[in-house]
């Protein structure tokens, strides 16, 4: 089956296609970069739709049911009640950190006025029953943060998730909250004035559609997409299982820089952070400088693009095609993040940052801060 260019389509057929029972994000990619726009998708005959890897009779029929349209529109008009909007993963609001991964959700919904695509963010999750020592070291990071324009990622929750979000508003601090409900259900409902306050400058952000409320399955798929906003996780407190561990988990599978705060070996909330330092699987946080440094947010930003352009300088006859569509596209965007540089060029992350690393070792690119790059 021919693969028609993707087109743009409207947040009605959009949402529509979000609702087919069964049809996640990774099905969702597949049927428009086949179809080419929900709005095709959705009017395709059966046959046609039988003709996509992973579309079977169950799912054909499924896309196929009416009353789809109508459901979506009554979602429309309960975002457009509250003042929220939809975000396609082909729209260019859309977070461009997530576009790459492979587990994104297709749909997002947004309230408030955050950047989605802010230049620096950090996501601070821990435990439910965070210590005073938690919430100081929460409240430690978030100032520390303010000078270099950080946004800050955490799941309105309980704990160290609410203490980074109310840091975040006193300091000033663009602030995101990820939820496992809808965006008119505040879950917890007591954290629903601090909800209120983030909007100003950062906002709440949900796949799930207005009027759905929390269940416990949501919360495990809501730690993916915290991680995938981030270019670092900081796990403040957590015991030995839950969903900070959870996050953690994702931020490494994404390639992401994971950071964890020690703490006494008799403490049930530090158990969990010991155990990510001991098993190498996160960078042991002390200060808010082990974070800057490790990040290169203390590097003076304009050094992204500093320099003379390279455009005209001829590639090298032994670069392989990877290494020579990353140059080039390096030389017309001087400064392009990891993440952006893999959505552009269709390259996983993991080869992409072989590539990286071997055009780094020859003197061709070099790394700039926040896992950008750009061409020697």
């Amino acid at each position: 089956m021919e693969r028609p260019t993707v087109s743009s389509s409207s947040p009605l057929h959009q949402i529509a296609l979000s609702l087919v029972p069964g049809v996640g994000g990774v099905l969702i990619r597949q049927l428009i970069s086949y179809g080419g726009s929900a709005e095709a998708v959705l009017s395709a005959p059966t046959a046609k739709l039988l003709k996509i890897p992973g579309v079977g009779e169950v799912t054909a029929r499924s896309i196929r049911q009416p009353g789809l349209l109508a459901t979506a529109e009554q979602v429309l008009r309960r975002l457009e009640k509250i003042g929220a909007t939809a975000l396609f993963y082909t729209d260019e609001t859309y977070p461009a950190r997530l576009k790459t991964l492979y587990d994104a959700p297709a749909l997002l919904y947004k309230l408030g006025n955050a950047d989605l695509n802010a230049p620096r963010t950090l996501a601070l999750v821990g435990t439910r029953q965070a210590t005073d020592y938690g919430r100081r070291i929460t409240e430690e990071i978030v100032q520390a943060m303010q000078p270099y324009g950080v946004s800050i990622i955490s799941g309105l929750a309980y704990g160290i998730d609410i203490a980074a979000h109310r840091a975040s508003v006193q300091t000033g601090l663009p602030t995101v909250g990820v939820m496992a409900s809808g965006l008119d259900v505040i879950y917890p409902s007591v954290h629903s004035r601090t909800a209120q306050e983030m909007q100003a400058l950062g906002g709440l952000l949900t796949e799930h559609i207005p009027g759905t409320k929390p269940d416990p399955r949501f919360f495990p798929a809501r730690n993916r997409i915290i991680a995938g906003l981030s270019d670092a996780t900081v796990i403040v407190e957590a015991a030995a299982k839950g969903g900070a561990l959870i996050t953690a988990e994702y931020a490494n599978n994404y390639n992401r820089d994971v950071f964890a705060v020690p703490g006494q070996v008799s403490q049930q909330f530090s158990a969990g952070c010991n155990k990510l330092i001991r098993e190498n699987k996160a960078q042991i946080y002390t200060t808010p400088n082990d974070l800057i440094e490790a990040m290169n947010w203390d590097q003076d930003p304009n050094s992204m693009t500093a320099g003379k352009s390279s455009a005209s300088v001829p590639l090298p006859l032994d670069f392989t095609a990877q290494e020579s569509q990353i140059v080039s596209m390096l030389r017309q965007h001087p400064g392009f993040h990891i993440d952006e540089l893999s959505w552009q060029s269709q390259i996983n992350m993991g080869a992409l940052a072989s590539v990286l690393l071997s055009l780094e070792f020859r003197g061709y690119v070099r790394s700039l801060p926040g896992k950008r790059y750009e061409v020697v």
